[in-house]
């Protein structure tokens, strides 16, 4: 069969995983796509996207990332995958190969291992148990519903500029804090479910993309308000528990 474009969503992405071994991130995100491209090069002709994720910046403050903003990752993980942003560059200048990156915030929506925060939450308290959460839970994150940065992700295949980067946020910042209450208050569930745990190594404060340029060059938008996208979350998460238990 033949290839014409690839979408590389390939990548290990649990941050605390990183932090235990950073190994197997160096080999998937940074060595498998570099293999990708050489694959790439030599048998494609068509368009290749690289996903990768916010947290590449850094951690700010104040303000949002644009995408010319320098890289400064402070995690395995988001080491790993700088670096394969700038392989896919290099490759993208060296060979002449149409090549573009998008970068989203934290995704969210059903079939999400249960590692991650929300559905970490979420299956905990279907179980009954409480939640983890890190310090004070102040350290915050901006949400897009995976189905947004697959719509974007697409605009980006079908009209993105060869050689250019797109940020993609879905416009709500939430501290963990006020995230892990929306989840409670779904399950009626008092704030004493919450269980305080030793923060995580090296936490990123706040991330947050400014993604004018894919609105406005593209005419991305958001379909999914946090509140219909978190309820619908949710509910698939009670209705699939033959998906989520084996993995948890």
């Amino acid at each position: 069969f033949e290839i014409d474009s690839i979408v590389n969503f390939a990548a290990e992405s649990h941050v605390d995983r990183s932090i235990s071994s950073a190994m197997p991130f160096a080999h998937t995100n940074f060595l498998g796509l570099t293999n990708l491209l050489e694959g790439f090069r030599d048998f494609c002709k068509g368009r290749f996207i690289q996903i990768s994720t916010d947290e590449v910046y850094g951690s700010v403050s104040q303000g949002s990332w644009s995408e010319d903003r320098p890289l400064s990752p402070n995690s395995p993980y988001s080491a790993s995958k700088a670096g394969a942003d700038l392989m896919a560059l290099a490759f993208a200048r060296t060979y002449n190969i149409d090549i573009c990156i998008t970068r989203s915030s934290n995704n969210y929506g059903p079939r999400q291992f249960p590692e991650k925060v929300i559905p970490l939450f979420v299956t905990n308290l279907i179980d009954g148990k409480k939640v983890p959460l890190y310090g004070q839970g102040l350290n915050i994150r901006d949400w897009i519903h995976v189905t947004d940065n697959c719509r974007a992700i697409k605009l980006v295949f079908e009209h993105g500029k060869s050689g250019e980067i797109y940020n993609i946020g879905g416009g709500l910042e939430l501290s963990n804090l006020e995230l892990t209450k929306l989840i409670l208050s779904e399950f009626n569930k008092p704030i004493d479910f919450i269980e305080r745990v030793a923060d995580r190594a090296g936490h990123d404060f706040r991330y947050s993309v400014d993604d004018q340029k894919i609105r406005k060059e593209l005419g991305f938008s958001s379909a999914y308000s946090f509140e219909v996208g978190l309820k619908e979350t949710i509910t698939w998460y009670k209705e699939n528990e033959n998906w989520w238990r084996p993995l948890k």
